[in-house]
């Protein structure tokens, strides 16, 4: 090889690199610039946040608009749920005291006693039916282990046999349970 072309190489070998270098160099000029460009200044920083900041505002005042009306809504319902809330049981109840004043007016006119009898018995057993349809169940009380939960003790009483000692004796007001929640106690005397 002759010497020429030898430093030819070294020559062309030594100027890639520079040559690469200027190309990352403007590489890198050319990112900055658009960097630049890029970056808000100040003044469309601060507006930007402005105007987020009045959005943000409106939704708030949407949301609070929102769960002031569903605040409102909810008493008004409260309100009629508490006022009308025995409507339809109220409602339900007037035939059976449609089927009272029947009776009322058949014992005033001297009817046959038995005939009256079995027409109380039907109106208590329309009633008891009702009763059943809300679900509200009677207490079953006498003979069953006294639960202050279930029951009131009204006075306790010596019991007959060491077995009724701590139970219930005499039911002397029926008590009623709504599902199972208890309606009302039933009044009961307790063996002791």
């Amino acid at each position: 090889m002759s010497k020429k072309n030898k430093n030819k190489k070294e020559q062309e070998a030594t100027q890639e690199p520079v040559a690469e270098q200027k190309q990352e160099q403007q590489a890198q000029q050319a990112q900055q610039e658009e960097a630049k460009k890029e970056e808000p200044t100040a003044e469309e920083q601060i507006a930007d946040l402005q105007a987020q900041l009045e959005k943000e505002k409106k939704e708030y005042m949407f949301l609070m608009a929102d769960f002031d009306n569903f605040r409102k809504r909810t008493l008004k319902e409260k309100a009629d749920l508490l006022k009308y809330g025995g409507e339809s049981a109220m409602r339900d109840l007037l035939p059976v005291v449609d089927d009272f004043e029947r009776a009322i007016d058949a014992i005033g006119k001297g009817g046959d006693i038995d005939s009256l009898k079995e027409g109380v018995q039907l109106i208590y057993n329309k009633f008891v039916k009702y009763l059943e349809q809300k679900k509200v169940t009677p207490i079953e009380s006498t003979g069953k282990d006294f639960d202050d939960n279930l029951h009131e003790a009204i006075t306790t009483f010596p019991a007959p046999s060491e077995d009724l000692r701590g139970k219930v004796i005499d039911t002397t007001i029926k008590g009623y349970m709504i599902d199972d929640k208890v309606l009302r106690h039933a009044k009961v005397v307790v063996g002791q």
